[in-house]
């Protein structure tokens, strides 16, 4: 019944026992009965226990004790004591009813909101773009989102009761999950395959959980294919240009020695002491052809004018990629960027590998120093930015020459700042060294976009970068 209570209004319900009481009241005073009627008042009190609070509960069981002792018209030995117990008893009843709608209301709440939380949670996984799919134990599909047929090709409903292995065969290979198993969630980059036969790259996030009905897999799936394609465009276009100007550095060294040794050539066939000698003759047209060789020029290809990026974005990805590593060594890694800095000209992939290798440099200097700290800053200067990030390692010996290739000495083929440095220039910027600042200090200068330059970026708003100090 009180569920049933609750739903009224609490004027109906106000109404309602007012009229019971008025009721009971005037019984009690008409019907001449040898008994008390006052035990009727507890179905009042019942309904009011849905809608007054506890004092008020209590002066509603006074007022029926009241009319209960005044009303009887046979009164009794051990009045007052009866009076009590009859109150007692409302108050009792009056409390009960309202500790129980409570208890209802609770509930009711609790699941109108697990159902407005499900009702959200349906729409979010309907209109998710990526692929959500639950699976039994065994690796049949129980549930699919409308994203995962897109991603499989598959008719809406299609799904259901498939393998999974059939499209991603890495899902189906997930150890056999059963309820003494611990649940568990991890990540996986892997290969599936469309109704179609189609193959693409997925991402997948995948956990188990138990359920009434037994283990079950949830996967969340993206399709990665898009952004393997650029990455592998982007590499192949960084693997180009480094081999352009290693190409054209190689040349350069050769040109030189194959001069020197034409010159000795020259001053030895003047001398006419080896004339007629044919090897002599052959030297002379190996060098020959060995200077042509080197002389040749690689054609350029015909890429796009680098565009203008926003450097708190690239900033902020190095600052992922240095963290975990700088962390591990023991370095403290130092950012101060203003919040406004104007864009800048630059290819974005270029421009992060110059800054992991000046960056990666400075972490194998700090190996066996006493005080490990790498600073990245950045600052507007005239019609440009200037990146300077400053290590506090031993610093570079006078008098080498840092962006010289193939030096004795460096590590691996000692290219990492000549092509740097060749890279910073094809974007009409530099990368050089500050001696005179403390420690060992390199610059990366770069050209900001003008208001009036018409192939510049839409400006973008930085409030939300704060000035990043680690």
């Amino acid at each position: 019944m009180i569920r049933r209570v609750l739903e009224w209004r609490p004027q109906a319900v106000l109404i309602l026992a007012a009229a019971l009481i008025a009721l009971i009241a005037f019984a009690d005073w008409k019907i001449e009965l040898n008994a008390t009627l006052g035990f009727l008042y507890m179905f009042p009190l019942v309904l009011l226990g849905t809608v007054l609070r506890w004092w008020q509960l209590i002066l509603a069981a006074v007022l029926c004790a009241v009319l209960s002792d005044q009303l009887d018209p046979f009164p009794m030995d051990m009045q007052v004591p009866r009076d009590m117990l009859i109150f007692m008893t409302l108050a009792t009843t009056g409390l009960l009813s309202r500790d129980v709608a409570r208890g209802f209301r609770r509930e009711r709440n609790e699941v109108a909101a697990r159902r407005s939380a499900e009702e959200q949670l349906e729409f979010l996984i309907q209109s998710s773009p990526a692929a959500i799919l639950t699976m039994s134990a065994e690796g049949f599909i129980l549930l699919a989102n409308p994203a995962a047929h897109r991603l499989f090709g598959v008719a809406e409903g299609a799904l259901r009761g498939q393998q999974i292995a059939r499209y991603v065969p890495a899902l189906g290979s997930v150890p056999s999950i059963d309820k003494t198993a611990k649940p568990f969630r991890t990540e996986m980059q892997t290969r599936g395959q469309r109704e179609n036969g189609e193959v693409f790259l997925a991402d997948v996030f995948f956990s188990t959980y138990a359920t009434a009905a037994g283990p079950r897999l949830a996967a969340l799936l993206a399709d990665a294919s898009e952004q393997l394609r650029e990455r592998e465009e982007a590499s192949l276009q960084q693997l180009l240009a480094g081999s352009r100007i290693l190409v054209a550095a190689v040349s350069h060294e050769v040109r030189n020695v194959c001069g020197a040794i034409g010159v000795v050539h020259e001053n030895l066939a003047r001398g006419g002491t080896l004339a007629g000698n044919q090897d002599f003759e052959a030297l002379g047209s190996l060098v020959e052809t060995l200077t042509k060789i080197a002389s040749l020029e690689l054609k350029q290809s015909t890429s796009p004018e680098p565009g203008y990026i926003d450097l708190h974005e690239v900033l902020a990805d190095l600052r992922i990629v240095l963290e975990p590593h700088c962390e591990e060594s023991e370095i403290e890694l130092l950012f101060e960027i203003p919040e406004q800095l104007p864009l800048v000209k630059a290819d974005r992939h270029s421009l992060m590998q110059v800054l992991l290798n000046v960056t990666k440099n400075s972490q194998r200097a700090l190996e066996s120093a006493e005080l490990k700290r790498i600073e990245i800053s950045a600052q507007t200067s005239g019609d440009g930015v200037s990146i300077r990030i400053t290590d506090s390692g031993p610093g570079i010996a006078p008098g080498r020459r840092l962006f010289q290739p193939l030096q004795k000495g460096a590590d691996a083929t000692g290219l990492g700042l000549f092509l740097s440095r060749a890279f910073m220039r094809s974007f009409r910027g530099d990368l050089r060294y500050d001696a005179e600042h403390p420690g060992c200090s390199f610059v990366l200068e770069l050209t900001a976009a003008h208001e009036s330059d018409e192939h510049a970026a839409a400006p973008i708003e930085h409030a939300a970068h704060p000035t990043v100090t680690a």
